[in-house]
């Protein structure tokens, strides 16, 4: 059922500044009385505006059989609300020089503006407009499900990577909501309806379910006074009960052999491992931020600087941890191989085993660490010179159920982190009990 359009007059209760330590000077925090959080941080270099829109419901809120339909809302969301008629969103926002942009992933889905300064308001009136009089016609809902199903089809059933990520994912989440396709699996995608849709949106778009973060050449009196006027009589919802997506400590080594339109071979190695927001000790996510990064963030990570550039086994090579996710989550090494020296997957993951032993048994020296901790806080300092990479990092935080005042507070912890740190969690971690593997060798695949 469509949710109620009426707006009740609320009200506007504005926060002080919160008490954190070391905060940014220039970031700011509100809360309105309907709960909806706002994030300010003054950026005046140029006279532009990030206005992002983060509702804390993704792919891992949504049940059994029901894959996709944070996605799919997300799509239907432009197609029509009390103000703007479909997809008109876009002309209005490109008309004023602004660009529109949204995306969906496992814990959040997002809406974001980048636009000049004079633009903030009409951004904020359709942001707000959406959140609370969505049309969700099921004449929109036949044409956006066709669009969902083929970029389905080209960017992830027709993308080797992409269908590797996500087959890896089912794979090392066995009890997970993380295990749930973001598009959706295509069989869902075929039996979906506009009713399911209308009751996802009741359910989990409402002021108390979103952040919205601003950055850049706007002050705080001018954002107090747009949301007041474009947010504050929305009303709050109850919203379902959630749980973090806990997964099994060591479920036992997994492994997918698949058939891909891969040039060459390609292998990926999972590990479950527990994120910022799930570890007991935070220091294990920073600990496990710099492993990652001494073992293929880079040209001068040591999977980068043996496999490649001296022994030539792999040509591309990539590890990554998704520290920012609300709960548990993989550190993940992926690599194809170098078809000129002929190496096997098999080969190449007891490569890769022998490389991760070495973590174990012996501490990386202290100019390693401090030469991949310098190029983690390079990649940070570079982040802020973009007014949209800043909002993202405050808004990936606050979605997951973090603070934003983590960012503040992210070199220290950096810092603290020492080479039997490293050497522990590579221990702890890095082991056969908590692995998942996906090989993959060039061949014909067959669309569900």
């Amino acid at each position: 059922m469509k949710p109620s359009t009426h707006r009740h007059a609320l009200g506007l209760l504005l926060l002080p500044l919160i008490a954190c330590a070391n905060p940014s000077p220039g970031t700011h925090e509100r809360m309105l009385d309907n709960g909806l959080k706002i994030i300010l941080r003054e950026d005046h270099r140029a006279p532009v505006v990030a206005a992002q829109l983060w509702y804390k419901v993704g792919s891992s809120h949504e049940p059994p059989g029901e894959s996709g339909l944070s996605h799919a809302l997300e799509h239907l969301l432009f197609q029509g609300s009390s103000k703007v008629c479909p997809a008109q969103a876009f002309q209005i926002m490109e008309r004023l020089g602004a660009r529109i942009n949204a995306f969906t992933n496992h814990d959040a889905t997002t809406y974001e503006y980048l636009m000049p300064r004079h633009v903030l308001g009409v951004a904020l009136e359709i942001m707000a407009d959406q959140m609370s009089t969505a049309q969700l016609s099921p004449a929109a809902f036949r044409r956006e499900i066709e669009v969902i199903k083929n970029e389905r089809l080209q960017n992830i059933d027709d993308a080797p990577w992409a269908m590797l990520d996500e087959r890896i994912r089912s794979l090392a989440f066995p009890t997970s909501g993380y295990r749930t396709a973001t598009v959706g699996w295509q069989h869902d995608l075929q039996r979906m309806n506009v009713q399911q849709l209308q009751r996802w949106y009741a359910s989990w778009y409402a002021p108390n379910n979103a952040t919205l973060v601003l950055v850049g050449d706007v002050t705080v009196e001018e954002v107090e006074t747009l949301t007041r006027r474009y947010f504050a009589d929305l009303p709050r919802r109850t919203l379902p009960q959630t749980r973090r997506p806990l997964e099994l400590n060591e479920p036992g080594e997994r492994r997918i052999r698949l058939q891909t339109r891969n040039e060459f071979p390609s292998l990926i190695m999972a590990f479950n491992v527990p994120s910022l927001a799930t570890a007991a000790d935070p220091r294990t996510a920073y600990t496990l931020r710099l492993l990652n990064e001494l073992l293929g963030g880079g040209g001068g990570s040591r999977i980068f600087r043996q496999l490649k550039f001296r022994e030539e086994l792999i040509t591309q090579a990539h590890s990554s941890y998704e520290a920012f996710s609300r709960g548990d989550t993989l550190l993940m090494i992926a690599v194809d191989l170098d078809t000129q020296k002929n190496p096997s997957l098999d080969d190449i993951q007891a490569r890769l085993w022998q490389l991760l032993d070495e973590f174990k048994r012996t501490p990386v020296s202290a100019q390693e660490l401090e030469r991949a901790r310098t190029r983690m806080m390079a990649q940070r300092v570079f982040a802020r010179d973009s007014v949209e990479n800043q909002a993202q990092k405050l808004g990936s935080l606050e979605s997951v159920g973090l603070s934003w005042t983590l960012e503040e507070r992210e070199q220290a912890q950096l810092k603290a982190v020492t080479p039997l740190d490293i050497q522990q969690a590579a221990q702890t971690y890095l082991t056969l009990e908590r692995l998942s593997v996906a090989l993959a060798s060039p061949g014909e695949t067959r669309h569900e």
